[in-house]
């Protein structure tokens, strides 16, 4: 990756190289005296071509280590937001309209119902798809708006499973925390007394809860990702998910952290600063994707 100073002083970038050889091809068309060398040159492919789309998973993808930075992944999703803010802005408002949508319909009786489950059905599909949208911006590839919506196409069966067996799973790995939690509630509500030892007792209980939630939910946060990308089934994706986050489990988590704070900063800006950090964030996820599953450019030997 490249940084360019422009001739106003100002740092563009960074950018792949194909990227530069194409401004400055851009930038010489205009002077005849360098069109003989432009002609004999093939023209730079618009995007890099090591991130052209990959069918599955190789395994010296998932065997390689990687290193996250997780500064460089917030830092180039917010140089993505500005060069592309419209574009970006617009397809991550859509996909929030789509869901605050859902949810004040379903405040309305027996209607409601319905769109609560149907919501379960559409998550995986509208979260996928939002990723690929942001990862052809990203890689930049053609990308539109309509990339929102390309969850509901061919992979939308897995990214349905993709969406919700890891929820299943979450569930019932907290069952047995919960059950510790459920106990001493109990019999203090049953004595109207709070006793120190049924106390720790639940607060043990939440620890067991929580362990599980929390390690799953982070080993799991690039399955959509990878169905929609990679167009895996939803186990597989699951499983390198989990593969390759366990490498580094706590930078992914202090990543998810960070982000996590950048949102709840963009929400207690009258909320509409929400709609500025979400695609930051978002971004700054896929660059992590990138990072982590990009297949290793080859070395020359």
């Amino acid at each position: 990756m490249y940084k360019i100073i422009g001739a106003d002083q100002k740092e563009y970038g960074p950018v792949p190289p194909e990227q530069v050889r194409q401004w400055i091809a851009e930038g010489l068309a205009s002077f005849p005296e360098f069109a003989d060398v432009l002609d004999a040159v093939a023209p730079a492919p618009a995007f890099d071509p090591a991130h052209e789309p990959q069918i599955g998973l190789s395994y010296e993808v998932l065997s390689r280590d990687y290193h996250l930075n997780i500064g460089l992944c917030i830092g180039n999703a917010w140089a993505l937001l500005k060069e592309n803010f419209g574009m970006i802005f617009g397809g991550v408002t859509i996909f929030m309209l789509v869901h605050l949508g859902i949810s004040a319909l379903a405040q309305i009786p027996i209607i409601g119902v319905l769109l609560g489950l149907g919501s379960i059905v559409i998550g995986g599909p509208l979260t996928g798809g939002l990723y690929l949208f942001l990862l052809n911006n990203i890689r930049h590839q053609r990308a539109d708006i309509g990339d929102v919506f390309s969850g509901f196409g061919s992979s939308f069966g897995q990214l349905v499973l993709g969406y919700l067996i890891p929820v299943l799973l979450i569930g019932a790995s907290m069952l047995p925390g919960a059950g510790i939690i459920a106990y001493p509630i109990f019999l203090m509500a049953h004595r109207n007394a709070v006793t120190a030892p049924l106390l720790l007792c639940a607060s043990v209980g939440l620890l067991i809860a929580i362990i599980p939630l929390v390690y799953l939910s982070v080993s799991w946060i690039f399955t959509l990702p990878l169905i929609i990308d990679r167009q895996t089934d939803f186990w597989t994706a699951m499983a390198a998910s989990r593969k390759m986050v366990t490498k580094h489990w706590a930078a992914v988590f202090a990543l998810l952290v960070v982000c996590g704070l950048i949102n709840v900063v963009g929400f207690g800006l009258c909320f509409v600063g929400f709609f500025v950090s979400l695609p930051i964030t978002l971004s700054a996820l896929m660059y992590a994707y990138e990072s982590i599953f990009s297949t290793p450019a080859p070395t020359s030997a």
